[in-house]
């Protein structure tokens, strides 16, 4: 029965495709048929719009009986006779604009009838509104911009297949304009990070994305080479140890908006490249990055939303109110009922905590390791409002500075939203030594297997030597705050070319 499913399957989808071939071929002749005319639509270089369709809407009071011209697509066509209704969508929306006969001449109307659906055009007319009040554009002059050879898919059905979507983003793009919002709010969200900060004494710079070392996270690199060199180099994982570099440069307060590259798995909020902001700044500490995380995110929900409180996946969030501040300690001892403080630094009694939780962990792992993976397991999934959780073991925070009061843990925060990481942050390390002694530890893991643990990085080491004063760093993913901001479920929605398997030959 599956089989005979699968042979009907592959028939609908080969009709399908002769189909298009054909449609294809009509369109091709009618192309040829207008350069043996001399009238090719590809040997035109410019045209001229005046306005855009979103704009005659909303201006209609002044410019209704005025001329303008606008270029767009052609998306609907509805022929009766010698008067013609079509949709023009530009890159604002789309108007309706009325075609006769009597206004562009028979010669002209003759040509304008075999153009198709998808076809590009330019419009000359005047402002005005139906019978049915429509407000619309009727023509005085048409032109054919440029010829579509290939049909869209139909209209009432659209292009629904995710996978299509994906692989073919324009198409995407013409046929559900709504998917052009998304990317209107991610540019949104990152003019107004850029604002922020530039209005409070930062300044953007440019770091590489190709390194000899890659490090600033816990990461598989990508690996390539460089010819000229003969050098086999990494695709950066972060930016951060450049940005470091700069604080003990002088430089004082730095950002990097940027794509990162991470050699491991795909899912709904994974992608193997990805885009990061990165901000230091000297004389602060992770408070001070705290405060500024919370208003680059209220500042993106109000510049791309409008509002402080957004609906994600059927739930409001809540972005106005100060954000929950939890040490990671004091979020296992809420969630899981365990508290880790009762028995700092006693590895033997946090392994039996763990078999007791059914926490699978390394036959070796201490109590900060395992403070971690409680944390993950019994905690991430509870934190739907945003939560900033401070204080993680030195463990996982090679880069971190200690707390002074508790060399255990150190001065880190992540932050939470929607049981997702969004941000990381530190009060940043400044003392060689102890850098030193940290990588070294990275890279006994890396010996005993860890390929995502930190390589030792002797030259930012070095630059630390020189002296970096207290720092402060953040990093934050665009891409997921875009997913929030724009209530998408997978990170391939709000990334314009996602990384896809390529279609077998």
């Amino acid at each position: 029965m599956s089989e005979d499913i699968n042979i009907k399957a592959e028939q609908e989808e080969l009709e399908v495709e002769q189909d298009i071939n054909s449609l294809r071929q009509i369109r091709v002749d009618k192309l040829k048929a207008l350069q043996n005319a001399g009238k090719d639509p590809f040997e035109i270089t410019t045209a001229e719009p005046t306005i855009v369709t979103k704009e005659i809407n909303e201006r209609f009071e002044e410019l209704e009986n005025q001329d303008v011209c606008i270029c767009g697509r052609i998306m609907t066509w509805r022929d009766m006779g010698k008067a013609n209704f079509i949709d023009v969508h530009d890159r604002s929306g789309r108007m309706q604009v009325y075609v006769r006969v009597n206004d562009i001449g028979e010669e002209t109307f003759a040509e304008f009838k075999k153009w198709d659906i998808g076809d590009i055009v330019e419009v000359k007319g005047f402002v005005f509104r139906t019978r049915r009040g429509e407000i619309s554009i009727h023509a005085k002059e048409v032109k054919l911009l440029s010829k579509s050879l290939l049909p869209l898919p139909e209209k009432f059905h659209g292009l629904k297949d995710t996978d299509t979507r994906y692989r073919q983003r324009y198409l995407d793009l013409i046929v559900n304009p709504e998917v052009k919002d998304t990317f209107i709010k991610r540019s949104k969200i990152i003019s107004s990070m850029r604002n922020y900060l530039d209005n409070i004494g930062f300044i953007e710079v440019e770091t590489p994305m190709l390194n000899t070392i890659p490090g600033g996270a816990a990461a598989r690199p990508f690996t390539t080479h460089h010819n000229a060199l003969d050098l086999d180099m990494y695709m950066r994982i972060a930016p951060e140890l450049y940005l470091k570099r700069l604080i003990v440069g002088g430089m004082e307060k730095v950002y990097e908006i940027g794509r990162q590259f991470r050699n491991e798995g795909m899912s709904v909020k994974h992608n193997p490249e990805f885009t990061t902001i990165e901000l230091y700044e000297a004389y602060t500490d992770y408070y001070g990055m705290m405060d500024i995380t919370e208003e680059l995110i209220r500042n993106a929900s109000k510049e791309a939303c409008g509002t402080l409180k957004v609906s994600y996946q059927g739930v409001e969030i809540d972005l106005e109110s100060p954000f929950t501040r939890l040490t990671m300690v004091d979020a296992v001892k809420e969630y899981a009922g365990v508290d880790f403080a009762q028995f700092i630094g006693d590895d033997e009694k946090a392994r039996q905590v763990a078999k007791d939780l059914g926490i699978e962990i390394k036959k070796d792992a201490c109590w900060g390791e395992i403070l971690n993976e409680a944390f993950e397991e019994k905690v991430e999934e509870k934190l739907v409002q945003p939560t900033f959780i401070m204080d993680y073991p030195v463990e996982v925070s090679p880069l971190t500075k200690r707390k002074p009061d508790s060399p255990k843990l150190t001065e880190r925060f992540e932050l939470f939203i929607t049981s997702r990481e969004f941000a990381n942050a530190y009060s940043e390390l400044n003392d060689p030594i102890d850098q030193m002694e940290r990588f070294k530890h990275q890279m006994e893991l890396r010996e005993a297997g860890d390929d995502e643990a930190n390589m030792l990085d002797d030259d930012f080491v070095k630059s630390l030597e020189y002296g970096m004063p207290p720092t402060g760093g953040m990093g934050m993913g665009i891409d997921r705050l875009t997913m929030l901001l724009t209530d998408s479920s997978s990170i391939r929605d709000v990334l314009l070319f996602p990384t896809m398997k390529p279609l077998d030959k």
